[in-house]
């Protein structure tokens, strides 16, 4: 059973949340300016560079485009003044086209939207928290750059303590994600259940973290599966949801986190050495902790990996 919300009422909300929550972003030591003097940088690298096939055709000359959904921080939101886009992601997108020796272009999109203007050719990478899954290797190709972790939060005063297998989520209201691994995660969970007749979880879908929040603070969802960096930021500001259970997002495989690009355009190999570098000079590190993701970091990037198969 599944429950979309229109968000036209939630409006006055939704400002209320946001505006708190870029407050209290401060305090808590995230540096939401738009002056990201700090964004930890890279050098060039000849070595990377060179191995670029010649076939493959930059959007524009000089330039990184990356296509970048803002809307989860601390992965990708924007600073307080609404317009420059900071966070994990693109301070990663920027070491990545440093170690290309290129500018950097951001171009955001709705998360849902990366598959056509990857294809479309819009940019030349999408990095924005996509998970490494068998369906999307047939379209696309990947380099890791962190653990897909997912956290269950719930309100803080609920009397749910912990969710760390399928017969934890049995008749609950869950919110999720529509297409993404955490809903095919539980999908195949209330698959199992059902099969040995618990009741059927209730998925919920909402396109804003504030009104999920307020969904989770109202009662009207029990729990929310999604992500677990953008989860853990808004428990650290606002202190009103709490960790119950985490899920590698491979479940029970490994299924990381990737740079995508077009299948077969031949640069995927020359990204995942670019990330490799950063691992190995510690700029890959310092820019995660900079973002309180240290324990989300690989010890090595690879391209197209085992991903999490279909369901």
């Amino acid at each position: 059973m599944t429950f979309r919300s229109s968000l036209a009422s939630f409006t006055l909300a939704v400002l209320i949340a946001t505006a708190a929550g870029l407050a209290m972003s401060h305090a808590e030591g995230f540096d939401l300016s738009p002056d990201q003097s700090n964004r930890v940088r890279a050098d060039k690298n000849d070595k990377v560079i060179a191995s670029i096939p010649a076939s493959f055709k930059f959007v524009k000359d000089g330039t990184l485009t990356i296509g970048i959904s803002v809307a989860h921080p601390p992965l990708s939101t924007y600073a307080t003044d609404a317009q420059t886009v900071v966070g994990y992601d693109p301070d990663f997108a920027q070491l990545i086209a440093d170690v290309l020796g290129r500018k950097l272009e951001l171009l955001p999109i709705a998360w849902a939207d990366w598959p056509l203007g990857l294809q479309s050719g819009k940019f030349d990478a999408v990095i924005s928290n996509v998970g490494v899954t068998e369906q999307r290797k047939e379209k696309f190709d990947f380099s890791t750059y962190r653990l897909g972790l997912h956290g269950f939060y719930v309100k803080t005063d609920s009397p749910i303590t912990s969710i760390k297998e399928p017969k934890d989520i049995a008749g609950l209201k869950i919110i999720t994600g529509s297409g993404t691994i955490q809903e095919k995660i539980l999908l195949e969970w209330d698959k199992q259940n059902v099969a040995k007749g618990l009741k059927s979880v209730e998925l919920q879908y909402y396109d804003d973290d504030a009104v999920s929040a307020l969904a989770i603070q109202s009662g009207r969802a029990d729990a929310e599966f999604n992500p677990n960096a953008p989860q853990a930021y808004r428990a650290a500001t606002d202190g009103k949801i709490k960790l119950v259970g985490t899920v590698n997002a491979g479940w029970p495989m490994i299924a990381d986190v990737a740079i995508t690009t077009r299948k077969g355009s031949g640069i995927a190999d020359s990204l995942t050495a670019a990330i490799n570098e950063l691992i190995a000079d510690g700029k890959y590190t310092q820019s995660l902790d900079r973002w309180k993701l240290g324990p989300e970091a690989l010890d090595k990037s690879r391209t197209n990996p085992p991903g999490l198969p279909k369901i």
